[in-house]
């Protein structure tokens, strides 16, 4: 049995003589247990709210990037004229697979969510609506911006592109802010459990002077704290995650109707990420205790 392997199986099993040397309840138990169960359940929101802004964010830049808008805004005569000309340079552009203007109907749902249902979209001076979609190699946009100047004064190109870059700069910031989020998390849980462990330590002083009278070593003595804390934030852990998990599960599921808030939750393969917190603090709890133990150990005479 390799020394890694040797030392793994002695933290799983442990030592029930050296395991007495740890009170089994109090404060310090307590405070390790909660404020992993915390930051646990923390982090899954932390590590679902990163996740989804850069779904979101590819999910509307291929959105908008399939497509553009005209708008045309014109007097009530000259309207269908304008329309009428903004359509035939779009069939004559190269890069344009399709364009058609918007119905009054479709206008009318598309400003429902904000103006009301009963809007009367035909006596308001509304612009005329022309969605188009480009094919994959794209068009001028420019180009074509310039000519719509030139020839159809009253109309407008939008091509999303002022809509895609604020979306993939806003993702990036919160995904950073999601990282960060899990970082501070990560050492709020180092720090945690590293008073919990020294306040252990302390309160142990006496057995631990007894201890070494007997010939225990230092290694001995801090394995039993690093076992016991250790496991302590695992199933902490495992409890916060669980309610973290069931938490995100009850999120409004994606969709349309639901906007940006509807799509927070995990989907697919996302639900196995947060699976990896319990071990991931058990990892920062065994470094932790660890380091505190011996630095402990040291000033105990």
């Amino acid at each position: 049995m390799t020394p890694a392997l040797s030392r793994l199986t002695a933290l799983i099993l442990g030592d029930v003589r050296a395991d007495r040397v740890v009170p089994p309840s109090g404060a310090a138990a307590w405070l390790s247990v909660l404020t992993s169960a915390a930051m646990a359940f923390l982090a899954v929101f932390a590590l679902a709210l990163s996740l989804a802004t850069g779904r979101l964010a590819e999910r509307w830049s291929s959105a908008l990037a399939e497509g553009a808008t005209v708008r045309v805004s014109a007097p009530a005569g000259q309207m269908e004229t304008q329309t009428r000309l903004v359509l035939e340079i779009l069939a004559a552009t190269p890069g344009v697979a399709s364009a058609r203007a918007l119905d009054p109907a479709e206008t009318q749902r598309l400003l429902e969510p904000w103006l009301g249902p009963d809007l009367p979209v035909e006596s308001l001076p509304i612009p005329t609506l022309v969605e188009v979609t480009e094919r994959d190699a794209g068009f001028d946009a420019e180009g074509l911006r310039l000519r719509l100047a030139a020839e159809v004064p009253g109309a407008t190109l939008d091509d999303h592109l002022r809509w895609r870059r604020p979306l993939i700069e806003a993702a990036s910031a919160i995904r950073r802010i999601g990282l960060v989020a899990l970082a501070l998390i990560a050492g709020t849980t180092a720090a945690m459990v590293t008073l919990a462990a020294r306040a252990a330590l302390a309160a142990n002083g006496q057995v631990i002077r007894v201890l070494r009278l007997i010939g225990a070593q230092d290694n001995y003595i801090a394995r039993a704290f690093v076992r016991r804390f250790t496991l302590r934030t695992f199933f902490g852990a495992v409890a916060g995650t669980a309610a973290g998990m069931a938490g995100v599960a009850l999120l409004p599921s994606p969709s349309a109707e639901g906007g940006f808030l509807s799509g927070l939750g995990l989907s697919g393969a996302g639900w196995l990420w947060p699976l990896l917190i319990p071990p991931l603090a058990a990892l920062v709890a065994f470094a932790a205790t660890r380091a505190a133990a011996f630095r402990t150990l040291r000033k105990v005479q």
